[in-house]
């Protein structure tokens, strides 16, 4: 019988906890593209990790604990400490301890864009390289870049045959648009995001860098809500049509219960839960919010929007207390947003495009020439000049739920394959022209073995070279698994993180078969054969004990591992464990998180800890392809209609392909055992009714 794990819904979603961890001018070279990071950094060596695994466990007693904000010294360990052989952690043991001084965030480089005027001589190779450009890549002098961000964005570069937003591509696009003499100036179309907090931090952060480089920025919001405002509030100029979308209502959290459905159809969730945070689960035994979860979910919220009122009445010259006078009030009307200065005007497209024409010097008659966000995409960094150093850097993206082995209904970039992810790691490690590494990550977990197995291949390439994890929109149980392997952990504010502890479970159906007249017979050998597929029935008392010693031991493995990679005793890792998600500034301040920041300060630190002087340029290596790739959409050509292949595909693979340990962030979740097949047709039912909603 299937387990089933879940995880309740809000806004924005939370990560489920794992069960084993189930339930978060640079130069980018890909496939010929690069892109320039202009960062300053300082140089420093990374320390060296050893010790054993044994000695971490009696470090509670040796080691002080302060939080990261104050400098201690703590104990570092080998990820030979976690080898299977007894004999080797044994002779661990006898090696010497090493020490290293925690930092506090101030102590890393912030990557702040600096940006540099080009000087003559390289103004005039530009002009010759724009001449023998690719047709694609040409753009009208004077030009405006116009980028619509709208719907989902993807943490995943994506290739020129593929839709969609790649928030790598869009930060690239600033990047050289603010280099790039043909471009006078951006104009964002901003409409209905459906991405994290993190995400439209990133991009934020490069509005304001674009903006050094003198050119303009104006924003237009058809519809316009907190996470629209809060990017907008950015640009030098932010337009609303007079009948616009328009809500600032404030923020919300919500949390859906199915105890009392199941109890009126016969089902019985068992369902045990390692951490008194551990939230997943609660929608199928509980009928009310528990104090624990409103607890974090309160804690969440209350970041979310401090954050809000924070960076929006600072960027508008506003005092915290008029911008929560304003949500109170229950503004319904578009004028009241110019009335409070908070937009420059009312306008319709149209107008905003006559008023760009006399920012760029066009004829009222005349067409403004304009470029979009895909054909940008194209232009190369070495058309604008924007070539790296010598000092590569790997790039490895990690974006999606998490499998094991790439399954035959599996789509190109639908989430991390544990397997292939290995290979991108280990070319990174054994490859010599690679000073450093940045895994980004952007995953709630899944398979919980490989999860492990990249933990231990992340552990091994930074015993080579410095790693650094970057977090995107979300890096929980399994994506924290990941990125606790790094040497240092980069956050942003907002990022939901955390989520160590175990949830599992399965439902007794018993009730519901006399009613529906189904019923089932199990022949078994082994006293414990029917625990998971005996669902016609409760769990017996002692098979009940199995089920808690099981998740009891998984919880630990994981909470075990997150105190070593954190270099952390296992009861301070305790205390920030017991299933809690956070976001990462608290993260950051119980030590799960290093620094707060985004993708160019991940380089910054790469680039001190790989010992690369400020001012020398590098260049990142994606190590991840684009996808899908042109073979990959003309395979599905023949099948496809009207994008009912990728629906059904995706369906098919989370029905039939959820070998190992299983969790997703989207409702209700369910788990199956390693090569366990004990499909119920009842279930199958319920999980399709419950997948719906």
């Amino acid at each position: 019988m299937s387990k089933l794990l879940l995880l309740l819904h809000s806004s924005p979603p939370l990560p489920p906890p794992p069960f084993h961890f189930t339930t978060a001018p640079i130069l980018h070279h890909r496939a010929g593209a690069t892109t320039l990071l202009r960062a300053s950094i300082l140089s420093k060596k990374p320390p060296n990790l050893s010790s054993s695994l044994a000695l971490f466990r009696k470090a509670t007693l040796s080691s002080s604990f302060l939080s990261p904000s104050s400098s201690f010294r703590c104990r570092t360990f080998s990820v030979r400490a976690f080898d299977s052989d007894d004999s080797k952690t044994e002779q661990e043991e006898e090696k010497k301890e090493s020490f290293h001084v925690k930092k506090s965030d101030e102590d890393y480089p912030s990557g702040e864009f600096d940006f540099q005027e080009i000087g003559a001589w390289n103004r005039f190779l530009v002009k010759l390289k724009m001449l023998i450009a690719f047709p694609w890549e040409r753009v009208r002098k004077g030009s405006v870049l116009t980028m619509k961000l709208r719907g989902q964005i993807s943490d995943q570069l994506k290739s020129r045959f593929s839709s969609g937003l790649s928030l790598p591509q869009i930060c690239e696009n600033f990047i050289k648009a603010a280099y790039d003499p043909r471009i006078s100036g951006i104009y964002l179309h901003i409409d209905g995001l459906n991405c994290g907090w993190a995400k439209v931090e990133e991009i934020r952060r490069h509005v304001f860098n674009f903006k050094k480089s003198g050119k303009f920025v104006v924003a237009y919001l058809p519809a316009c809500r907190e996470k629209e405002y809060y990017l907008a509030s950015a640009c030098d100029d932010l337009y609303l049509p007079p009948t616009a979308y328009f809500s600032f209502y404030g923020f919300t959290v919500q949390a859906a219960f199915l105890a009392g459905v199941f109890e009126k159809v016969g089902i019985q969730p068992d369902v045990q839960r390692i951490g008194k945070y551990k939230s997943a689960g609660d929608q199928l035994t509980r009928k009310s919010m528990s104090k624990e979860n409103c607890e974090m979910l309160t804690a969440i919220l209350d970041n979310i929007y401090g954050n809000w009122l924070d960076k929006v009445s600072s960027t508008k010259g506003k005092k915290i207390e008029d911008m929560k006078n304003f949500i109170n009030e229950g503004v319904y009307k578009v004028e009241r947003l110019k009335e409070e200065g908070l937009i420059t005007n009312m306008h319709y497209d149209d107008e905003v495009i006559s008023m760009l024409k006399e920012k760029v010097g066009v004829q009222k008659d005349k067409v403004l020439p304009m470029v979009d966000y895909s054909k940008y995409s194209r232009v190369r960094n070495w058309t604008l000049g924007l070539t790296g150093g010598k000092d590569l850097i790997a790039i490895i993206r990690a974006s999606g739920s998490i499998s094991r082995v790439k399954s035959p209904l599996s789509l190109s970039g639908s989430g991390i394959i544990g397997e292939q992810l290995i290979e991108k790691i280990r070319q990174a490690r054994e490859s010599k022209k690679y000073k450093a590494a940045i895994i980004r990550i952007d995953s709630p977990g899944g398979d919980a073995l490989a999860s492990d197995l990249m933990w231990r291949e992340i552990r091994l390439l930074a015993e080579s070279k410095p790693v650094i994890a970057s977090m995107s929109d979300v890096a929980a149980s399994g994506g924290y698994y990941m990125a606790m392997a790094a040497d240092t952990i980069v956050a942003e504010n907002l990022t939901l993180t955390g989520s160590i502890g175990v949830v599992t479970g399965k439902f007794s159906l018993g009730k519901l078969y006399e009613k529906i007249g189904f019923n089932k017979e199990i022949i078994s050998r082994g006293k414990y054969a029917e625990l998971l597929a005996a669902d016609q029935r409760p769990l017996r008392p002692d098979e009940a004990e199995l089920f808690a010693k099981s998740a009891q031991n998984a919880y630990e493995q994981f909470r075990d591992k997150a105190a070593f990679s954190r270099s952390m005793p296992v009861d301070k890792m305790e205390e920030v464990a017991q299933g809690r998600v956070w976001t990462g500034q608290d993260a950051a301040s119980r030590g799960l998180v290093d620094a707060i920041g985004g993708f160019s300060r991940a380089v910054a630190i790469a680039k001190q800890k790989a010992n690369i002087p400020q001012d020398r340029q590098v260049m990142l290596v994606e190590l991840s392809r684009p996808s899908p790739t042109l073979p990959e959409i003309l395979s599905g050509i023949g099948s496809s209609v009207v994008g009912a292949e990728r629906t059904l595909k995706e369906l098919l693979q989370d029905l039939a392909f959820s070998k190992g340990v299983q969790a997703r962030m989207d409702g209700i979740l369910f788990q199956g055992l390693e090569e366990a097949s004990y499909d119920n047709p009842i279930l199958t039912l319920i999980k399709d009714y419950l997948g719906s909603l």
